[in-house]
């Protein structure tokens, strides 16, 4: 079941203002994660760099995966995420139910 290979699934991380932000996985210098207070549908953040310079999108996994927004990644980096989400999307889901207990 794992398709993540070499890649660890990371416990939640801590935030600077303290929001738990659920990491998923960390894919060549992209982060994978949840808000802490996220809604439906089934969605996940990808994050490249830290603090003010930080760069982000966001993908709809459910009903498919599609880009809801971005703010700063590269035509390459979105590319990259769509493929990262694509492979894992059952344990992105898997994770989904697991934190927000749905």
């Amino acid at each position: 079941g794992n398709k993540l290979g070499g890649i660890a699934l990371l416990r939640s991380v801590l935030t600077s203002n303290e929001t738990i932000m659920p990491l998923l996985f960390i894919f060549f210098g992209l982060r994978f994660q949840f808000y802490s207070n996220d809604h439906e549908p089934i969605h996940v953040h990808v994050v490249a760099g830290k603090g003010k310079t930080a760069r982000k999108a966001k993908f709809n996994v459910l009903p498919e995966i599609n880009l809801v927004e971005n703010a700063g990644l590269k035509a390459n980096e979105l590319k990259m995420a769509e493929m990262v989400i694509e492979e894992n999307r059952e344990i992105i889901i898997q994770q989904w139910h697991k934190f927000f207990g749905e």
